[in-house]
């Protein structure tokens, strides 16, 4: 735990809200998305759906492929908890939501669906994207897939696969994503080949947001490398998410903002 709290503590002291941003790009951002304090309709649908999952106290068995969990001891666990301890923030869901509003991408990515709390939210963002969403689980795939039922999200396609075996084959198919949200595996190596392996499918707007970007000292080098990427021009750490752009109009420059 020491070392997430020495990265804090250097975000904290790097860290700027729009005032010190000069890049009109990331001040529009900052100032009419990250900061858009006004309520919105769709958090209910995004509230609703997590207390669907709060209230579940079923019990699943997990298949974890990732970096593992710092809470549970045991693979099998009640969906209430994973909700509560491993699933994305109320505050996060809302921002996320924002971001896919923002940016109206029609093409989104996720890689690691967990419950779906962070797919319901992008796809209450723009319900005519075509979401897909991928995950290694299919006790937890299966929840998530209940509920996108439930709750009439029909623009999500959920995939269970492990990971690196999608992107192999998404490879091949010459596909292009708007938006890319990587939730799925917090290890450098992993982080650094699920990269490598989606350059491909970037247009000059593409949003990808990678998630837990200071959960160890090598997700920290995993993200400096992708700083350093010849084809990422802007990125934004926010501390928890770390956002890369490939604008090739912009110079490349990297921003950390408080949200």
């Amino acid at each position: 735990m020491y070392p997430q709290i020495k990265a804090y503590l250097n975000f904290l002291w790097h860290s700027k809200n729009e005032h010190g941003v000069h890049s009109p790009f990331v001040f529009s951002l900052v100032t009419k998305c990250f900061y858009d304090k006004k309520s919105k309709p769709e958090y209910a649908i995004l509230n609703r759906f997590r207390t669907t999952l709060l209230q579940n106290k079923n019990q699943i068995s997990v298949t974890d492929f990732g970096a593992g969990s710092r809470v549970f001891k045991s693979n099998t666990r009640q969906i209430a908890q994973i909700a509560r301890n491993a699933g994305i923030s109320k505050k996060r869901a809302r921002l996320l939501f924002r971001i896919v509003r923002y940016f109206q991408p029609d093409t989104i990515l996720e890689i690691g669906t967990s419950l779906g709390l962070a797919t319901s939210a992008m796809a209450a963002g723009n319900p005519k994207a075509n979401i897909t969403t991928i995950e290694g689980c299919p006790e937890t795939a299966r929840i998530a897939r209940e509920n996108f039922t439930a709750f009439g999200h029909t623009n999500i396609t959920p995939v269970i696969s492990e990971f690196q075996s999608y992107l192999d084959s998404v490879a091949n198919e010459n596909k292009k994503y708007d938006l890319i949200y990587f939730d799925g595996n917090h290890q450098k190596e992993a982080t650094l080949h699920y990269f490598n392996s989606l350059l491909p499918t970037i247009t000059n707007d593409s949003v990808w947001i990678f998630d837990d970007i200071h959960w160890s000292p090598e997700m920290d080098q995993a993200w400096q490398i992708i700083q350093q990427h010849p084809k990422v021009t802007v990125t934004i750490d926010t501390f928890q998410w770390g956002f890369v752009f490939f604008r090739s109009e912009q110079e490349k420059e990297h921003f950390t903002i408080r949200v």
